[in-house]
């Protein structure tokens, strides 16, 4: 088994560990990728909410006129 003695003798400076009552390191800043919109430069609209909430409803009006398909089918069906 691996202790904290052992990584920290190893010689290998990247495997320190940390203090746990230290802050944690900061992420990098780079800036946004191509299809990545920055959050301070738009604020939530209505249409936002619009959208996300017809992603949210449209599957389960999908599930259930696919049950009511599948019923329908196999009532007709004679079996």
């Amino acid at each position: 088994m691996i202790t904290a003695q052992d990584i920290t003798d190893s010689g290998n400076p990247a495997a320190r560990l940390r203090p746990a009552g230290t802050a944690p390191l900061q992420a990098a800043q780079q800036p946004g990728g191509p299809f990545e919109v920055a959050a301070e430069t738009r604020k939530p609209t209505v249409r936002d909410a619009l959208v996300t909430g017809l992603m949210v409803v449209y599957p389960v009006f999908a599930a259930l006129a696919a049950i009511l398909a599948g019923l329908f089918l196999t009532s007709g069906s004679g079996v």
